[in-house]
């Protein structure tokens, strides 16, 4: 049964590395994963119980008769749930903070984007959205930061192949900035609620190699640009649901939704409790702001929907699935003891972390990030506070992901948006993203040295 466990989860891994190819969504693939893998551990319970949790199940029998139900009923409550509460934990930040860019968004929080973009000069236009890119995903989702940029872009820039290397770009800097902190990717996040890295030493470990990796992959792609871009600024109807915000409202809305984020590791480290709990706060901060400014639209019939938050679309709800089904299947894996085993065989082989970091970051050209980054994080049995290994992977899958951009739901969203091929990518972007990440992993080492 192990063995047929982990041929589903390798399958679903195909298949999410195939998406493009196949049409079947990588959400609906890890929910199939994620929920098949636990009716078939649950019903071969017995056996995986007493090699992997025979202790426990002792105690939690408290001398009563072991039966099928009372397995059953230990595996629910005493292994399940624990892995139940950690996706919940991801799901429910990414819940809140899409909700947060929600309500910023709805406001015209993001409109000084647009002014500040309002030149035809290539160099500026890139590095402007590059650094505006790069400071957002480092307090929100990088697919969120991503989409949200290449909307705003594709707005500006009528020229699909000019907005093709534009798009490159966001994208680049985006998962950069993303890499950076604790709060920029559901990975990172992983890590964090697994007590593997403090906010403070993820970001100083990182910094420099995020910001070469951005900064050179950038450079590269500079020169495929003209020294002027072909721009048009369209201004967009009444919608019906536009904001009435002045500009010192929509700053406060603005300090509050994306300022409130950063106090999200202090709030953690005082309470201990989980950091979805500080997003809500924020969330909710923000939300009472958001009903005080526009007390007066909500009285309009017309902005009565402006009261239902639009942040439930298809694309975040698929995220969302996503991420739960990819850990239940990872979790059911590891719960096996096939994890184990693995690691400590192919330890034997390979000792550096260094090394396992570029087996993951190649994994990751054409695997999910999240796939990837959290299947080599449950690989290591011993989870110690502050360990290299984590850092090293968290940073060549950044990189791996960018390479053939299918290695990330940004990635995706990119091809899609500006039907962009995975070839066309790689010739013009790919290579140029590996230079970028090569110089960045070579200042990791330089740093871990030091």
């Amino acid at each position: 049964m192990t063995l047929i466990i982990v041929a589903i989860l390798l399958l679903s891994f195909l298949l999410i590395a195939t998406e493009r190819l196949t049409n079947i969504n990588k959400a609906a693939v890890a929910v199939f994963a994620g929920t098949v893998g636990w009716v078939l551990y649950i019903c071969w319970g017995t056996d995986f119980v007493m090699s992997q949790h025979s202790y426990g199940y002792f105690n939690f029998l408290q001398g009563a008769v072991a039966t099928s139900t009372a397995v059953k009923q230990y595996i629910a409550k005493s292994i399940f749930l624990p892995y139940v509460g950690k996706a919940s934990e991801v799901v429910l930040f990414l819940l809140a903070t899409m909700t947060i860019v929600e309500i910023l968004y709805n406001n015209g929080c993001f409109d000084f984007i647009t002014q500040l973009l309002k030149t035809r000069n290539s160099k500026r236009m890139l590095w402007t959205l590059v650094a505006i890119t790069f400071f957002v995903s480092i307090n929100l989702d990088n697919l969120t930061t991503t989409v949200m940029m290449l909307t705003i872009m594709h707005g500006i820039i009528p020229s699909r192949r000019q907005r093709m290397i534009l798009g490159s770009a966001i994208l680049i800097a985006a998962t950069a900035g993303g890499t950076l902190t604790v709060i920029g990717n559901p990975e990172n996040l992983v890590l964090w609620n697994m007590g593997a890295v403090t906010a403070t030493d993820l970001s100083a470990t990182l910094l420099v190699p995020c910001i070469m990796t951005c900064v050179v992959s950038v450079l590269l792609l500079q020169r495929l640009l003209p020294d002027r871009l072909d721009t048009e600024w369209i201004v967009m109807p009444y919608r019906g649901d536009d904001t009435n915000l002045n500009v010192w409202q929509r700053l406060l809305m603005l300090f509050v939704g994306l300022g409130g984020l950063w106090l999200i590791p202090t709030l953690h480290d005082v309470t201990k409790l989980s950091p979805f709990l500080g997003a809500f706060c924020v969330l909710a901060l923000l939300w009472i702001v958001n009903e005080i400014f526009n007390r007066k639209l909500f009285n309009i019939d017309q902005m009565l929907q402006r009261r239902e938050l639009r942040v439930m679309q298809y694309g975040v709800i698929q995220m969302m699935l996503y991420v739960m089904g990819m850990m239940f299947a990872l979790g059911v894996v590891q719960e096996t003891g096939a994890l184990e085993w693995l690691w400590e065989n192919a330890s034997i082989y390979i000792h550096d972390s260094w090394i396992w970091g570029i087996i993951a970051g190649t994994l990751s050209t054409i695997l999910d990030s999240f796939a990837t980054a959290v299947s080599f994080y449950n690989l290591k049995q011993t989870c110690a506070t502050g360990d290299i290994y984590y850092k090293i992977i968290a940073y060549c899958v950044m990189v791996g992901s960018n390479i053939l951009a299918v290695g990330s739901m940004s990635g995706i969203a990119l091809l899609k948006m500006e039907r962009m091929h995975v070839g066309w990518y790689f010739r013009n972007v790919g290579w140029r993203a590996l230079c970028g990440g090569i110089i960045g992993f070579v200042i990791l080492i330089a740093f871990s040295i030091i």
